[in-house]
């Protein structure tokens, strides 16, 4: 069965973003985008590593226990310093792909963010990760909600697209 087969039923799509590396956040935001550019109403779901996709950089005014705050320290401070998954290289080779990427006029990872913002992608962050790894809602890009799981499944259960990039 295709999208195309009941025209009135809304056609959804709900992506968990559990990776917090460049090239896959990446293409969880390209297929998200090419989503609802598509007409496709569109659910992304960060949970544990996917969450640092969201932060907005910056110090956070989050109450961490010192577990949580060695955490803070050797993680991603925003988007656009994601580490590659494969081949990273102390960061050398994420800037070697953000370098090719720009001179073929990719959209960067801060762009197809602010594209999917204004594609109205629904953007959720897993309230239990969010407590383990002591994230707040101060840290996070403006529009993200915070759920929980059920509010995913809420959504994948009525999704004729489901993914999981980790």
């Amino acid at each position: 069965m295709s999208l195309q087969d009941n025209p009135q039923q809304p056609k959804k799509a709900t992506i968990v973003v559990f990776a917090g590396s460049l090239d896959k956040v990446m293409a969880a935001f390209i297929i998200a985008t090419t989503a609802a550019a598509m007409g496709i109403e569109t659910t992304m779901f960060f949970t544990f590593w996917g969450l640092t996709a969201l932060k907005k950089g910056g110090p956070g005014e989050c109450k961490r226990n010192w577990m949580q705050k060695m955490l803070a320290l050797m993680l991603p401070r925003r988007a656009d310093s994601l580490p590659l998954s494969q081949l990273n290289m102390g960061g050398m080779g994420s800037a070697m792909l953000k370098k090719i990427m720009a001179q073929k006029n990719f959209s960067s990872l801060p762009e197809l963010i602010e594209a999917a913002q204004d594609l109205e992608v629904r953007m959720i962050a897993c309230q239990m990760s969010m407590d383990a790894m002591g994230f707040c809602k101060e840290e996070l890009i403006e529009g993200v909600q915070i759920a929980g799981a059920a509010t995913y499944v809420g959504e994948a259960r009525d999704g004729q697209i489901n993914l999981f990039i980790g």
